[in-house]
């Protein structure tokens, strides 16, 4: 291989390090704190051709080649690692499957606009149940004349609800693990999508991340990428690539905590001198730099197999696994060379440092990256006959039961008020004495309490509120609500969101209002004896984790609900 780039390799670097430089690095700063998607930025990227460099132009790109690719990836990352990420996940994950797999009919349809920037890529496989292992995936697709009926949902996935065209992966035939994976192109848009809220990262924070949900989504036949059972190869073959993505992420947020560290050293002058000549912080830069080196020389090896069509596998796990692990290294001695300013927003190298973790842990933690080294060097284990019962198909939402066996009694039927009646009545064979239950104090202590009231994202107006306030105090209920109201909206103190993150519930009785279900919120009510929602979306997945349930707008249930309970 040829360590020196190529004359249009080094303009491709030398023009996407100058954008990054000018236009990303002045706004960091905001993107990161506020958890700003650079749509504006991204639409720059679009006139540039950067998000189609690998793919033809035939197809919409701009027939470059791996490297040049990867080596943008890594000069977006060097100053913003979320921008770089979004890079990677397009191109990477949401584009290359059907350009690889697809037909001539969706390369035309889909690729194109992808590869041309008009539209953003997203790839959904991981759920709450299947991380690492893939074969425990939930979500389902069942063929029914001409679509394929999509239920189910998935977790962290970049781009989330800024993305225009996703490959999703679900379960065709139960029963037989990864075999029974197929994948399907589907788009935003179609009834039946819909999203969470983005999750609120350590890192990365310029990056859309949030659930994708399913529910009867109708996805035409002809978006089947490849063939049915092929799924889980198509998965695989993706994720080899966008590890080398991956650890060019990694390598640029490595070089750019370097470079700002390097400066440092030479303008801080400690006992008379700089302390770049303090030999120990000389030999460490001395060994950032040397790794660095190392771990350029594995991804851009790495990209360079892929170009040219060799097995890379075992290389891309390699150049993921290392550039991930020397990076946390390298930012890590960088936050140290700054010393007490590394530690405080607004240092770059303080941003770097919660970036860098990620990289250990997407696209295949680093664990399973030495599961794919190791199986390369010494071979697979040879597969023993499955003794797990088979899952049975079935036509329902596909949610991972985190909140245990529930009941899953939903009220759908009759006016409101007989609606309300029967949800009383459900309450009452449960032995919850709702009637009795006044409490005029509803900002005690969620985590000690036996009942508790939450609102979601369904309460249109925080002037609205009282409404929900008068069903607490009725319910004889402590006041709560998700992540959303409490830290997007502030509607409501931080002490007051139930979730993974936020306080655990694990009294007798919770009642979810206007809340869709997400993974982080009901993390936090798994323990309780009784869950009840409420929800006008009767395809919410908050129902499918619920005892029981109301279909119905909240500002017509609730004051019916409070109204029978003063009584």
């Amino acid at each position: 291989m040829n360590f020196k780039l190529t004359e249009a390799q080094k303009s491709i670097k030398d023009t996407v390090r100058k954008f990054a430089e000018t236009k990303i690095e002045p706004i960091s700063f905001q993107l990161d704190e506020k958890s700003i998607f650079p749509e504006d930025i991204v639409k720059e990227m679009t006139q540039m051709s950067i998000m189609g460099l690998p793919y033809p132009a035939e197809y919409g790109g701009a027939g470059k080649d791996v490297l040049s690719y990867i080596i943008a990836v890594e000069e977006l990352s060097r100053i913003d690692a979320g921008v770089g990420v979004i890079l990677s996940a397009h191109v990477s994950l949401g584009s290359w499957p059907i350009m690889e797999f697809g037909t001539e009919e969706q390369k035309r349809k889909y690729l194109v606009p992808l590869a041309s920037g008009k539209k953003i890529g997203a790839f959904g496989l991981t759920e709450a149940n299947a991380g690492s292992d893939a074969g425990e995936t939930e979500t389902t697709a069942v063929l029914e004349g001409a679509h394929y009926i999509l239920n189910g949902s998935k977790v962290f996935i970049t781009n989330a609800d800024y993305a225009d065209t996703y490959v999703i992966f679900a379960v065709t035939t139960p029963g037989i693990g990864t075999k029974g994976i197929s994948a399907f192109i589907v788009e935003k848009g179609w009834e039946g999508f819909t999203f969470g809220t983005h999750y609120n990262k350590m890192g990365i924070r310029s990056s859309a991340t949030a659930e994708l949900l399913f529910n009867n989504v109708k996805v035409p036949k002809e978006n089947l990428l490849g063939k049915e059972g092929q799924g889980f190869k198509i998965a695989m073959k993706t994720l080899e690539g966008g590890r080398i993505g991956i650890a060019s992420q990694a390598l640029g947020i490595a070089q750019g905590a370097y470079e700002k560290a390097l400066k440092y050293s030479k303008e801080r002058i400690q006992f008379g001198k700089p302390i770049s000549r303090q030999q120990d912080i000389a030999f460490k830069l001395a060994e950032m730099a040397t790794k660095i080196r190392a771990a350029r020389f594995m991804v851009y090896s790495a990209a360079q197999m892929k170009e040219e069509h060799e097995s890379y596998g075992k290389e891309s796990a390699m150049a993921k696994l290392y550039a991930s692990d020397i990076c946390l290294e390298v930012v890590n001695d960088a936050v140290q060379i700054f010393g007490g300013s590394g530690y405080i927003k607004g240092f770059p190298v303080e941003r770097m440092y919660r970036d860098a973790k990620i990289c250990t842990i997407y696209e295949g933690t680093n664990e399973i990256q030495k599961l794919v080294i190791s199986n390369a060097i010494i071979g697979r284990p040879k597969k023993t006959p499955s003794t797990a019962p088979s899952k049975p198909e079935s036509h329902k939402l596909a949610s991972a039961s985190i909140t245990g066996n529930r009941k899953k009694i939903i009220i759908k039927e009759g006016s409101p008020e007989e609606r309300v009646a029967a949800f009383l009545k459900y309450l009452e064979s449960e032995n919850i004495e709702v009637k009795t239950g006044f409490n005029e104090e509803v900002y005690g202590s969620i985590g000690e309490a036996d009942r508790v009231c939450s609102i979601g994202r369904g309460l249109k107006s925080k002037d609205d509120l009282p409404i929900i306030v008068d069903l607490t105090k009725n319910i004889g209920a402590q006041l709560g609500c998700s992540r959303p109201v409490a830290e997007e909206k502030n509607w409501l103190p931080l002490d007051r969101f139930v979730g993974v993150s936020g306080r655990k519930f694990k009294g007798a009785f919770y009642l979810a209002i206007g809340i869709s279900g997400q993974v982080q919120h009901l993390g936090g009510i798994k323990n309780a004896k009784i869950i009840a929602a409420i929800n006008i979306d009767e395809k919410a997945p908050i129902f499918a984790q619920a005892d029981y349930g109301i279909v119905g707008d909240l500002y017509e249930i609730v004051p019916i609900l409070t109204k029978a309970l003063k009584k």
